[in-house]
């Protein structure tokens, strides 16, 4: 055991952690998915099914999916727990602020077929909503989440262009048909941002609320026109998707709201921000996703699950904007050129990008920055030996390393170049 301040703390700071795979029936299938490549590469008692789907990679110390500390003489012994024996760890500002509490959760994702048409609570509709539905809305707590792509990624996010959502529905009747040409017509004449949002809204409820079987109709006349008229209003990517969610998602309402969302294709490294009450849906690809511990997701399409339609009409942000605008830029570190840094507008957690340049000396040695938070360290590509205070730790492809508040660790990197992301808390 080991004194720092007046807090105990066992040893060591700094350790490997074994991490939960789910397996989602979205998620991609065997080798194809980089959850299942990543828990493979660092495991080698995980054995990749090609027939089984692995959508997510869970690090950090969540209950459906919690950690596991990789320590000689820890048996069985889950990251929260650790942590709440040695609270130390997670830094005196988090320490205060998140309650004893690791206060976000890292993943990767490997997404085959669309996740749901969704939006989180802000923290006290939140709270509002887990104490009058807490079978829904398990927690009190609100859920911001960051998408950063490994591969192409490809999703929906925010609210497209006025003059793109007018466009379709002037020029796709079977649009104009479940949102009524009245309320379409309501936002097609809006003329200022303040008729603007009202309208959306009303155009976005109408779509929502349709009744089951004219929306399946509708969607049924777009379906055969596409098969066989090439004068359709609409462009070769958005036909595409369209036909795309339909077989996945047949009938349902969500393959209409690609004419209300951005269309967002994401190239390795670009990220995407989803606060509070931004309507999104991830379509298919590779990601590190980072955000608070919450299970407070409100539905509304691409879904089996519990749709609560009217909650995400009253909540969400109609406010239009372009893709460009929805991707959230990341900003270098001011003195180390190796690091970019994602860092939303949430006291929650923020990532750090690490990639160590391919022709850097071998073996080169790369100083990993203390933080004053606990954080999550994934190595993505390359190999390397940790040194620490207290001994060595091992990064190689699909590590997952936990580091305690205020631990440098010494990095020798042992491959050409190392992609690498902290997740991490940046309270000031």
């Amino acid at each position: 055991v080991t004194e720092r301040g007046d807090k105990t703390m066992s040893s060591p700071f700094v350790f490997p952690l074994k991490c939960a795979v789910q397996q989602y029936a979205w998620g991609k299938v065997g080798a194809d998915s980089a959850v299942a490549q990543l828990s493979a590469s660092s495991d080698p008692s995980f054995v990749i099914n090609n027939s089984a789907t692995y959508a997510e990679l869970w690090m950090g110390t969540h209950p459906k999916g919690p950690s596991t500390v990789v320590l000689p003489g820890v048996p069985h012994t889950s990251l929260a727990q650790w942590v709440q024996a040695n609270p130390a760890a997670l830094g005196e500002k988090v320490l205060q602020r998140f309650d004893k509490q690791l206060p976000f959760l890292f993943k990767v994702l490997s997404v085959n077929t669309s996740l749901s048409i969704q939006a989180h609570p802000a923290k006290q509709h939140a709270e509002q909503l887990h104490s009058a539905r807490p079978d829904k809305y398990p927690d009190p707590n609100h859920k911001p989440e960051m998408a950063i792509a490994l591969t192409p990624f490809e999703g929906l996010c925010g609210f497209r262009p006025l003059e793109e959502i007018v466009g379709f529905l002037k020029g796709v009747p079977e649009f104009q048909a479940v949102v009524g040409t009245e309320t379409a017509e309501g936002l097609i004449s809006a003329q200022t941002s303040a008729q603007v949002a009202p309208a959306m809204q009303s155009c976005f409820t109408a779509l929502m609320t349709c009744d089951k079987d004219t929306v399946a109709k509708q969607l049924a006349s777009l379906l055969d026109r596409l098969s066989t008229q090439a004068d359709v209003a609409m462009s070769d990517s958005n036909k595409e998707l369209f036909q795309r969610l339909h077989s996945q998602f047949p009938g349902d309402v969500g393959c209409f709201v690609i004419f209300f969302l951005n269309h967002m294709r994401l190239q390795p490294g670009e990220a995407m921000f989803l606060g509070p009450n931004k309507p999104h849906a991830y379509l298919s690809g590779d990601c590190i996703e980072c955000m608070a511990c919450s299970d407070n997701v409100v539905r509304a399409g691409l879904t089996p699950k519990y749709i609560d339609v009217s909650t995400l009409c009253e909540m969400l942000e109609y406010v239009p904007s372009s893709p460009q605008q929805q991707i959230f830029p990341c900003q270098k570190h001011p003195t180390d050129s190796t690091v970019s840094i994602y860092n939303p507008p949430v006291p929650d957690f923020a990532v750090a990008r690490i990639q160590i340049p391919p022709d850097c000396a071998q073996p080169c040695t790369y100083p990993l920055p203390a933080v004053d938070s606990a954080s999550i360290v994934l190595t993505i590509e390359g190999e390397g030996e940790g040194s620490t205070t207290d001994g060595k730790v091992h990064f190689s492809r699909g590590s997952v390393v936990f580091l305690s508040a205020h631990q440098t660790v010494n990095i020798t990197c042992r491959s050409k170049g190392m992609l690498m992301f902290q997740a991490f808390c940046p309270l000031e």
